[in-house]
């Protein structure tokens, strides 16, 4: 913007500095003519009688007031009929009655000029003397012939003065505009230039980083910047969406996956082990063990009952008959972890607004309630806070559980729905997946939310109509 300002400004003085020249120029020839025109009239009765001496003061009654003026020299002379001279301001250089040739080359070529140009006009003499003007100017007496010639001849340095002048003073018009342009162009030019850069590097980000991770400050406004950053802008959340879509497809696939793997080989294990069971069982009954395979036979039966209750969390049922929803089910979650509530010292915030049952399956709601709640006591400090929330809206039934303890680390976000990748370092893992896999049969939703002051679990399960309700 500035060095537009500059170049025009440039090209703009250098047209009026031209346009200034070809005028001073124009007007020193239209005002020597118009001087020559009067002269002539004036000379005519010295030519008329012969007087060569009114011819003289005439012709330098005009030049004594320019000369002091401006000291460059001018000259006038005037030619009788025959082309000598009658006349001349400078009459040592240019003697009466010499004919014009004889005073060199370029009189010669202006005595020629005379002899073929035609009229009684005043006209200039173009191409006789390159550093002077000269004009020649027709005599005519009163019935309009031929008297004489009078030549008038300037030194062109006499529009240097002017010229000078005039560059000086578009100069300083030209100094004066850029002073106030300048600063306005740079405020302008900063101002288009500065939203246009942000978001030029806003737009290299695209691609090479994620759309959550670009953040930028772009202008807004009416014109066509601030509707390009807001289209920009539209565009990085089209993105954001599209990434958080990619990645919840991923998740759902791969939990999904994982979820086959899992129940295919909790069934797969189910067989033997109810066998090594039964066989224990039996030994049991009929056998007569001594004190060590006794203990034995204990330990072997509890680890084996310990892989039961394992695999028994794998096994997530997709169809479980229960009655609707009540509130009496969810005061027994309540009842349920008080001792655990107790046991850390802890103090729970339960705000349970359900008056009436709802369409929904009390077994599955039971279970995800309780393994939300139980993972948020897990995560707690002890003397901490824990939050329920549960509610119905326009979207069915809404719980929320929240804690404030450590924050759910960034690296296990990804996997925290799958099985044996428990938040807390503790237990198998598997609430979680099996809390996932339910909202999923009941087509819900599940978010977490977690920061450096507080974990938030919420759940949204759509109600329907069901014949237990």
């Amino acid at each position: 913007m500035v060095l537009v300002i500059i170049l025009t400004a440039v090209i703009l003085s250098s047209v009026l500095l031209v346009r200034a020249y070809q005028d001073s120029r124009q007007d020193l020839i239209d005002n020597t003519l118009n001087l020559g025109k009067v002269l002539a009239r004036t000379l005519r009765p010295a030519l008329t009688r012969d007087e060569v001496w009114q011819a003289y003061e005439t012709i330098m009654t005009p030049l004594e007031r320019s000369l002091a003026d401006d000291g460059h020299e001018r000259l006038i002379m005037v030619l009788d009929r025959s082309g000598s001279i009658f006349v001349s301001s400078q009459p040592s250089a240019h003697p009466m009655l010499t004919p014009l040739e004889e005073l060199g080359e370029s009189y010669s070529r202006l005595q020629a000029l005379i002899g073929t140009r035609q009229g009684d006009s005043p006209y200039l003499a173009e191409g006789v003397d390159p550093a002077r003007f000269v004009m020649v100017v027709p005599i005519l007496a009163e019935d309009g012939s031929p008297m004489g010639t009078l030549i008038l001849s300037y030194a062109r340095a006499l529009l240097l003065p002017r010229f000078l002048d005039t560059v000086e003073r578009v100069i300083l018009a030209t100094l004066f505009v850029l002073a106030v342009l300048l600063p306005l162009g740079w405020f302008w030019g900063k101002r288009m230039t500065d939203p246009m850069v942000k978001l030029s590097t806003c737009m290299a980000r695209v691609g090479s980083e994620p759309p959550d991770d670009i953040q930028c400050d772009l202008y807004d406004g009416g014109d066509e910047i601030g509707l390009l950053s807001a289209r920009f802008r539209r565009m990085l959340e089209d993105l954001r969406e599209k990434e958080q879509l990619e990645r919840g497809v991923m998740a759902s696939e791969r939990l999904a996956a994982v979820g086959r793997l899992t129940a295919g080989i909790a069934h797969e294990i189910n067989n033997p082990l109810g066998g090594m069971l039964n066989a224990l069982s039996t030994h049991r009954r009929h056998g007569t063990p001594d004190a060590i395979t006794a203990r034995t036979l204990s330990l072997l039966e509890r680890g084996l009952l310990q892989i039961k209750e394992t695999v028994g969390a794998l096994l997530v049922e997709t169809r479980l008959e229960s009655h609707a929803l009540t509130p009496q089910d969810i005061h027994d979650i309540h009842t349920l972890i008080l001792p655990d509530v107790h046991a850390k010292s802890l103090e729970l915030d339960w705000a349970v607004r359900l008056v009436e049952p709802v369409a929904l399956p009390s077994t599955q709601v039971r279970q995800i309630m309780l393994n939300l709640l139980l993972n948020a006591l897990q995560a707690s400090h002890p003397g901490g806070r824990v939050s329920c929330d549960l509610g119905v809206t326009r979207q069915g039934l809404c719980v929320e559980v929240i804690n404030h303890g450590d924050p759910i680390p960034a690296e296990k976000m990804a996997h925290l729905f799958e099985p044996f990748s428990g938040s807390s370092g503790r237990g198998h893992g598997l609430g979680l997946w099996v809390t996932y896999q339910l909202v999923q049969q009941m087509d819900g939703r599940i978010e977490v939310e977690s920061s450096e002051h507080r974990t938030l679990f919420r759940v949204v399960l759509p109600l329907r109509d069901r014949e237990a309700a």
